[in-house]
C-alpha cells in the first residue's frame, strides 16, 4: 500500500483529532441518526481535551457531507482547528471512533480502504470491446473500443448456398481485427495505469480473438471470466482479492527467506523501528490488531521513533511523547516512502505482529 496521500497529513505538527462516524443513509431518519452519532463524538474528542475550534470544525463537515447525502464511512482528521484530510469510504465503520492524540489514527482507514488493486476489466463482442481502467486511487475511466471493421461478424451457417467459404474466412478474419484493435488498447491501458490485473469477458469468438493478439506481459495478468454479464463485478472482486493474496504471499515468503538467512529483513519493535529510523525499510507488514496495547516513542520528525523516551532523547529528541505503536509506525514510513501491508490479526509470526524488508542492510 502506497502511503505517499498521507505526507500531506503529516506536515500538520498536532496534535490531531481522528473519527470514524457511520453517515450511512439506510434508514428514513438517517440525518437524526447520524446528528446524534456526530454529538456523540464530539463529546469524546471534548473529554479527552481536543480544543473547540477543532470540534466545530470537524461538525461542520459532518454537517456539509449530511446536505450531500454521502453515505458510507466518514473518516476525518482535523489539525490546528480544520480539516486536513477526509474521505468517505465505502461501508460502515467496524467500529465508530472520536481520538485525540499526537498523531493522527489513520489504521482503520487504511485498513477499510484495502489494499489497492490497479485493473482494467474487459467486456467484448466480436465487434470491438469496453474498458473499465481502474487506478490504485480508484479513479475509473471507461473506453469503448469501435469495430475496425464490421461486416461480416458471423460465419454462415452449413448449407447456406448464398454463402462462400471465402465470406466464412472474412468473418474471422474481422474477428481478429477487432480482437487485435482491443488488445492494443488493453495493452496501452495496462501501461498507463500500470495495472496489476485484466479482466476479460465476454463473446468466447471475440476473446480468444483478443487473447491471441495480447503481449506476453499482459497474458501473465490476465484472467478470463467466461461470459460474465451481470456477475461481472462479482468476477472482478474475486479475481482482485486472489491477486492480492497472491502478491502478499510472496512479500511474506520474501519476508521468511530474508530473515532466515538474517539478511534484509527484521521482526519486531526495536529492529522495525532502527530501520525505520535509517530509511532502510521497503515494505512494512502490520498485523491489525485494533484492540493492541502496544505504543512507542515519538518526536517532532516522523523518523524519530523508538522503544522508549531514553533512547529519543540520546537521538537528540528533547521531549518524547508516547503513542500508538501502529501510528507511530505509519507515520515514519510514509515519510521514508515505503509500503505498507496490512496483515489479518494472529497470521503473522513475526515478534509483536510487525516485520520488515528492508532496502538494504548496514
Amino acid at each position: 500500500m502506497d502511503l505517499s496521500f498521507l505526507k500531506s497529513l503529516y506536515d500538520s505538527s498536532g496534535p490531531f483529532a481522528s473519527v470514524y462516524l457511520d453517515i450511512r443513509r439506510i434508514t428514513e431518519d438517517a440525518p437524526k441518526a447520524i446528528e446524534l452519532r456526530r454529538k456523540a463524538r464530539q463529546r469524546e474528542l471534548a473529554d479527552q481535551g481536543a480544543p473547540p475550534a477543532m470540534i466545530e470544525a470537524m461538525a461542520r463537515l459532518v454537517d456539509e457531507e449530511n446536505g450531500r447525502r454521502e453515505s458510507g464511512t466518514l473518516a476525518m482528521f482535523a489539525a490546528d482547528g480544520e480539516v486536513v484530510h477526509h474521505e468517505v469510504l465505502q461501508g460502515p465503520p467496524p467500529v465508530e471512533v472520536a481520538h485525540y492524540s499526537r498523531l493522527p489514527h489513520v489504521k482503520p482507514m487504511l485498513v477499510q480502504r484495502g489494499e489497492p488493486m490497479a485493473y482494467v476489466a474487459v467486456t467484448v463482442d466480436r465487434l470491438g470491446g469496453e474498458l473499465t481502467c481502474v487506478s490504485r486511487d480508484g479513479h475509473r475511466r471507461v473506453i469503448h473500443v469501435k469495430p475496425e471493421e464490421d461486416f461480416p461478424v458471423r460465419k454462415t451457417k452449413a448449407g447456406d448456398s448464398f454463402r462462400t467459404d471465402k465470406q466464412q474466412r472474412a468473418a474471422e478474419e474481422v474477428w481478429r481485427t477487432n480482437g487485435k484493435k482491443v488488445a492494443h488498447e488493453i495493452a496501452v491501458a495496462v501501461d498507463d495505469r500500470g495495472a496489476d490485473l485484466v479482466v476479460l469477458a465476454g463473446d468466447i469468438r471475440a476473446r480468444k480473438a483478443v487473447e491471441g493478439e495480447l503481449p506476453e506481459v499482459v497474458l501473465a495478468r490476465l484472467v478470463d471470466a467466461g461470459g460474465a454479464g451481470p456477475s461481472l463485478e462479482d468476477e472482478i472482486a474475486r479475481a482482485v482479492e486472489h491477486k492480492r493474496e497472491e502478491q502478499r504471499a510472496a512479500l511474506l515468503g520474501q519476508f521468511d527467506e530474508q530473515l532466515t538467512k538474517k539478511g534484509r529483513a527484521v521482526e519486531g519493535l526495536a529492529g522495525v523501528t532502527d530501520a525505520l529510523r535509517k530509511g532502510q525499510v521497503a515494505t512494512l507488514f502490520l498485523e491489525d490488531r485494533p484492540d493492541s496495547p502496544a505504543t512507542l516513542w515519538v518526536g517532532p520528525h516522523p523518523t524519530d521513533v523508538g522503544t522508549s523516551a531514553g533512547l529519543l532523547r540520546e537521538l537528540g529528541v528533547t521531549d518524547p511523547v508516547e503513542e500508538r505503536a501502529d501510528a507511530a509506525l505509519i507515520r515514519a514510513l510514509a515519510s521514508t516512502d515505503g509500503e505498507l501491508r496490512l496483515l489479518p490479526a494472529e497470521s503473522f509470526r513475526a515478534e509483536a505482529g510487525v516485520g520488515a524488508l528492508l532496502r538494504y542492510v548496514d
